[in-house]
């Protein structure tokens, strides 16, 4: 399944619009959730404020999903990401077996916004690099709706 379907277009929306209750809530602006094959929602997750520079968006919804069921369950699974995973969250989702990836954000759009922000250090590695060293296929949709994602960002960001 190459092509973007209603419920991503929908769970999308739904990423971005956590993304910013996530800035509402004095949490760094970004957001995930994992979805069954079935259509239902695993997990959903802001980024944590918090010590811990691991706790993305991504990585605190993987855990919670891959805390319920295994590789074989979310291989059938997506994770929407209000921003294209890094490479951190790329390498979870790929250990996860979540096979597919819908995200709004572009990484190259990301730094664009965040500058030399010391609170959001960026690699310049894209998620479609990292999962094309893997072993197994994962799908990867986006970006999309980089203007609708970018809001909360805007304004966030301290360029250093």
């Amino acid at each position: 399944m190459s092509q973007l379907t209603e419920q991503d277009e929908r769970r999308l929306q739904e990423v971005i619009a956590l993304a910013q209750r996530s800035r509402d809530s004095g949490h760094h602006p970004f957001a995930a959730m994992v979805v069954g094959a079935d259509g239902h929602v695993i997990a959903e997750a802001m980024n944590a404020s918090s010590m811990d520079r691991t706790a993305h968006a991504e990585m605190n919804a993987l855990r919670l999903a891959s805390s319920q069921y295994g590789p074989a369950a979310l291989a059938g699974a997506t994770l929407y990401s209000s921003a294209e995973p890094c490479a951190m969250c790329a390498g979870a989702t790929y250990w996860a077996g979540v096979g597919r990836v819908v995200y709004a954000l572009s990484e190259a759009r990301l730094l664009r916004l965040t500058g030399s922000d010391p609170e959001n250090p960026t690699l310049s590695l894209p998620c479609r690099q990292v999962f094309a060293s893997g072993q197994r296929p994962t799908q990867v949709i986006g970006p999309l709706h980089e203007e609708e994602a970018s809001v909360a960002h805007e304004g966030f960001w301290r360029h250093g």
